[in-house]
């Protein structure tokens, strides 16, 4: 399993980049696949000969999710999709016919080939979360059978179900109180769920944590600055009592393991 260095940082930002202004849905990881896809002529074939054709050109779904039959002049072959991925007969004729499960109705068809797992991946392609439900920052994308690893944001967690980094009390398998290792006080709990509570993190005057629904979700203030309980806000660190203490140590710290 290959783990992204500081030097892929820039690359995993503009993927997180991406996929946050495709709107709710990852469909758009479609656009990437004609340069992680195999192209047309090195998929599998079930067996050689023709197959009927509902139309003279296109492709056409079969009974099996993960196959389709591609017919040219009247001429149809039954090709089946790299593992992992399924035939999206909503594709535009010249895109790339397979897809992830996300975007995929496979409604009636439900049989796939078998699974090609490799050492690091279920199957050849896909994305799949790292991690117990208290470890759920990470994820990898599995390609061609080779995993590459990426880690979500601070406070996101990886969302199986919109292969997206989202806040940890929005993925089911998540424990988001494990995860960012907070826990709502009873406080928060007499507020209504329109509103919300702040708490300061115990551990680090920068970050603060907001409960909705009595589930925490972290933020950070950024270099400089800390959360002011007083204000329920971001302030100049030197506003904060006590904070710049703790700001050096952590800034001292952080340097020395940058240096490592």
């Amino acid at each position: 399993m290959l783990k992204m260095n500081k030097s892929s940082l820039c690359g995993f930002l503009l993927f997180i980049a991406f996929t946050l202004t495709q709107g709710q849905r990852f469909a758009t990881f479609n656009s990437r696949n004609s340069q992680s896809f195999p192209n047309s002529q090195q998929f599998q074939q079930q067996q050689q000969g023709s197959f009927p054709c509902p139309e003279k050109t296109g492709r056409f779904p079969t009974a099996q999710c993960d196959s389709y039959i591609e017919c040219i002049d009247g001429v149809g072959e039954e090709k089946f999709c790299p593992d992992g991925l399924l035939f999206n007969a909503l594709t535009n004729p010249l895109a790339f016919p397979c897809q992830y499960p996300i975007d995929v109705d496979c409604v009636g068809r439900t049989t796939t080939q078998p699974a090609q797992p490799t050492e690091d991946c279920p199957h050849q392609y896909g994305y799949y979360k790292i991690g117990d439900e208290a470890n759920c920052g990470q994820f990898k994308n599995c390609v061609a059978g080779r995993a590459f690893t990426f880690d979500c944001p601070e406070g996101l967690a990886f969302n199986e179900e919109s292969y997206r980094c989202d806040w940890p009390d929005q993925v089911q398998s998540c424990n988001a109180e494990a995860f960012l290792g907070f826990t709502c006080p009873p406080e928060a709990k007499t507020f209504a769920p329109s509103e919300y509570k702040y708490f300061r993190s115990p551990n680090d005057c920068q970050r603060y944590f907001i409960c909705i629904e009595n589930k925490p979700r972290l933020y950070n203030c950024g270099e400089g600055q800390a959360f002011n309980d007083l204000t329920n806000s971001c302030d100049g660190i030197e506003n904060v009592t006590g904070c710049l203490p703790q700001y050096n140590q952590n800034y001292d710290q952080s340097r020395r393991n940058f240096r490592v």
